[in-house]
């Protein structure tokens, strides 16, 4: 059995608070940290590896992508396993990675295989492929690579598959986005974090994860090429749609 080691990263004051990066410390810890900080993650992670199971088509890849230790991959092989394509999970974090194929070794699943590529998403090649997951991604690209991106992505999709897209959400509206961030934040304090770890976090993350609004995000996907996008979940300000090409 697994053990899971608690996330204490800012839970000591920090005299100078680095930009969050996916290291060996938050690869450590990052079981804990996903469970406790994204509301609904567990129920995003499970339905992710249904929805690939219910799009998935034989000759084409699946990929995770920003597959960090591997949740939403490993929910996706347990539905893939009559469906003869090609399952690829990619991260930029060695740190992720190095953990990730340490539990693909303790799977008792073996079919099908995973394929574990060290790469940018963002300009990696991408090929034919069924689905596509973007669970907690995307939102870690640089802006300005987003549109050409989803572009490549759609491009690459063939007809009647899928890109599962989970993401921190803004609002528009400055009283839903105070109202979300509050309960965001209640949430968190709510499975065990402080105020300082909370704000502490908040500021590492700043300037490395930029969320959008829903508009934003179904008006990029309509533009790529997706024709139907929609959302399936959402608690508080994070959300996770399905956009079908």
């Amino acid at each position: 059995m697994r053990i899971v080691q608690k996330d204490r990263i800012f839970a000591q004051p920090l005299g100078h608070i680095e930009q969050f990066s996916f290291d060996e410390r938050v690869a450590g810890v990052f079981d804990d940290m996903i469970e406790r900080s994204v509301p609904g993650y567990r129920s995003i992670v499970a339905q992710t590896g249904i929805l690939a199971g219910r799009f998935a088509l034989p000759g084409t890849h699946c990929y995770d992508l920003g597959c960090s230790l591997g949740a939403s991959t490993f929910a996706m092989r347990a539905n893939l396993a009559k469906t003869a394509c090609r399952l690829v999970a990619v991260d930029n974090s060695t740190a992720m990675l190095e953990r990730m194929r340490e539990r693909l070794r303790d799977d008792p699943v073996s079919v099908p295989a995973v394929e574990v590529r060290n790469a940018d998403i963002a300009s990696m090649p991408l090929e034919p492929c069924s689905v596509a997951v973007l669970n907690f991604t995307l939102q870690f690209v640089a802006p300005e690579l987003r549109a050409d991106f989803t572009v490549r992505l759609a491009d690459a999709m063939v007809t009647g598959g899928a890109l599962v897209l989970s993401e921190k959400i803004r609002f528009d509206d400055q009283a839903q986005q105070s109202l979300h961030v509050e309960m965001h934040e209640q949430f968190k304090r709510n499975n065990g974090y402080s105020e300082l770890e909370i704000s502490q976090k908040r500021e590492a993350l700043e300037d490395v994860m930029i969320p959008e609004t829903l508009s934003t995000h179904r008006d990029r996907l309509h533009a790529a090429g997706f024709s139907s996008v929609e959302v399936w979940f959402q608690y508080y300000n994070f959300m996770s749609l399905v956009a079908i090409k």
